[in-house]
């Protein structure tokens, strides 16, 4: 008789299971036939959080405790076996209080660099409704970062407050957006933009029946 797992594990064998479910049924609707793409910002994320991880001498206990996300799905997504949906990913920069870009970016050499939209690193959220393309290279110096966003009709995208003193300045290039920032709701068309501090809950709704397209800037406060 084979000895019994630990219900820990057990537990954690379930959450990863089911993150990993949500993102393979993810990646089935939104696949493009841009996997390498998603394959490079696998094993990006991967490799950056593992080498954060161990420089800071944290277990995988700790840093899912601090984060929220199961211990097994962290050490999936640093086996380069899972790539974690936006909000996912955003938990755990929080938690090693990082910008989004320290676990996404590629170390590139060289001052000039193009970075084709077939090779775009692209993050989804667990319905595939919303994605956010990375239009930056990477920078240890960096305090801004530059994306594209992408809302369904009808989608709304629900974003966790970010670090203390992060502005967002986004324009919407494509249908319109409904912006709403505690109990504030601004609406936007095409050509419009906005800049807001992040360091509360907003939302990105897209009241439209046409995809919203925007350009987002984020600005992280001095530390």
């Amino acid at each position: 008789m084979p000895p019994r797992t630990p219900r820990s594990d057990r537990h954690d064998a379930r959450s990863a299971r089911s993150e990993r479910d949500a993102t393979a049924t993810r990646s089935g609707r939104a696949r493009t036939g841009a996997l390498p793409a998603a394959t490079d910002l696998t094993r990006a994320v991967g490799a950056n959080l593992r080498d954060i991880r161990s420089q800071r001498g944290l277990s995988l206990e700790r840093l899912a405790q601090a984060s929220g996300v199961s211990r097994a799905m962290l050490g999936q997504i640093e086996l380069g076996q899972s790539t974690p949906t936006i909000n996912v990913l955003w938990k755990i920069a929080r938690a090693l209080d990082l910008p989004f870009s320290a676990l996404i970016a590629t170390p590139l050499a060289g001052q000039t660099q193009v970075l084709p939209a077939t090779r775009g690193k692209v993050l989804k959220s667990a319905d595939g409704t919303f994605s956010s393309r990375a239009l930056f290279p990477f920078d240890e110096r960096r305090t801004v970062e530059f994306y594209e966003l992408r809302l369904a009709p009808r989608a709304v995208e629900r974003a966790e407050p970010h670090a203390a003193g992060t502005v967002e300045n986004l324009v919407v290039t494509n249908g319109s957006l409904e912006m709403a920032i505690g109990r504030e709701v601004h609406r936007l068309a095409s050509g419009d933009a906005i800049q807001f501090d992040a360091d509360s809950a907003h939302e990105y709704r897209n009241p439209g029946n046409t995809e919203c397209v925007m350009y987002l800037v984020m600005t992280y406060g001095a530390k």
